[in-house]
């Protein structure tokens, strides 16, 4: 009996007891699309706030002074290194050519905002930037519009403000063209951010209002000024070669010593996405154990099917055994009817994990249609190795029946 007349063979017992086969199977197939429905579903939940990441910066990185650290070495404390100075951000801003960089200045994150009766609470945030600031942040203007590089120049009184403080000083009203103040200062409402909330719940442009920057210089009440600069690179996969440009544009107009280390510090935003892997990773593991846990317990149940399969079929195996079959051949039968079993079920386990997964991804607006193969290759993989493991047994016990012993079988 060649390879093909057993696979014939494996397909004519399977239709024969249809009924245990597709029991048999839809425990395989619940084990495949617990495993590829969750890992499908993670990759879109993952695939959907990597792109919300990239509205936090996740291809930009930022330039701000060195803060030492604080502990002491060998008794003495470590170089203090001077803070950026605006002709320097605005001689980085004009000279830099590898990506789009914005000024921005922390002024206060315990302001008040007033406008006629109403008042905030006095924790809410006031950020001095430029025209670009708006743009590599990606930070939608629901209403209004952003800075321009002529209200930046000029320093005028207009501020763009945040989805809560709408919501605490306006309401029902439009707020464009209407006055707030804050540190004793009046500003015209010129925008109204897109409601963003944030990661953790962290809701910092909401609760923020933004000034041009020279105002931002004008109104600080801080005893220094803290100035950023935030730049996106143009083409991300030289994000390496940009943040190399960057730093040695800096150390030019800083006028860092050859060898001495910078005295700025260049920080990737990719913190977030980093963590994001780091539980996905985590999440997948979990995944991966629970479909293959019920894939174990599928496969007792398949080497329960087999064994009362070689039992039924004893007379059978006699028979083939006494026209010339070897043990080789009685085990081979078998394995291929239990590995048919399990690829029948992983089939059907792929198609519905990767359709629930999708679902899922598409609840949570991925937006585009996602399939882990690597996943449902090792699905497959497991189900061929079940198959495998829980066919071996009973082709063992069938492969070492006595022919006479089986042919007397009642």
């Amino acid at each position: 009996m060649n390879l093909k007349e057993n696979i014939r063979e494996g397909i004519k017992s399977i239709k024969s007891n249809l009924l245990r086969t597709i029991l048999t199977a839809s425990i395989i197939a619940i084990g495949i699309t617990s495993l590829v429905g969750i890992l499908t579903a993670i990759d879109g939940i993952k695939a959907s706030i990597d792109t919300s990441f990239s509205s936090l910066g996740a291809n930009s990185f930022d330039i701000s002074r060195k803060r030492p650290d604080r502990t002491v070495q060998e008794g003495k404390e470590q170089k203090k290194y001077p803070l950026l100075q605006k002709d320097e951000v605005l001689e980085f801003k004009e000279r830099f050519s590898e990506g789009m960089a914005t000024l921005h200045l922390y002024v206060s994150g315990g302001a008040e905002i007033k406008r006629l009766s109403k008042k905030t609470t006095p924790n809410f945030t006031i950020r001095g930037v430029d025209e670009n600031y708006m743009i590599i942040r990606n930070y939608n203007i629901s209403n209004g519009r952003n800075f321009t590089s002529l209200d930046i120049q000029k320093g005028v009184n207009y501020v763009i403000i945040g989805n809560e403080v709408v919501n605490n000083l306006f309401e029902n009203e439009d707020p464009i063209n209407k006055k707030i103040s804050f540190y004793g200062n009046k500003f015209v409402v010129i925008g109204v951010l897109e409601k963003k909330g944030g990661f953790g719940g962290n809701t910092y442009s909401d609760r923020t209002v933004f000034v041009p920057f020279k105002n931002a210089i004008r109104i600080s009440r801080r005893g220094y000024l803290d100035y950023q600069i935030t730049v996106n690179v143009n083409d991300p996969t030289k994000m390496n070669h940009s943040i190399g440009e960057a730093t040695s544009l800096m150390r030019k107009i800083r006028r860092d010593p050859i060898g001495e280390e910078e005295s700025f510090d260049i920080k990737l935003n990719k913190t977030l996405a980093e963590e994001l892997d780091q539980l996905t990773g985590y999440l997948r593991i979990g995944g991966f154990s629970i479909g293959l846990i019920t894939l174990i317990g599928a496969s007792i149940g398949l080497i329960n099917i087999m064994l009362v399969s070689v039992t039924e079929r004893t007379r059978e195996i006699g028979v083939r055994k006494a026209i010339g079959a070897t043990p080789i051949k009685i085990r081979l039968q078998f394995l291929i009817e239990a590995v048919l079993i399990c690829l029948m079920g992983g089939i059907a386990g792929v198609i519905i994990g990767l359709s629930i997964g999708n679902v899922i991804a598409n609840i949570i607006k991925s937006g585009n249609f996602v399939a882990p193969w690597e996943w449902v290759i090792m699905g497959f993989v497991v189900c061929l190795i079940v198959g495998l493991i829980s066919g071996y047994y009973p082709a063992y016990k069938a492969s070492k029946l006595d022919p006479i012993d089986a042919l007397r079988y009642e």
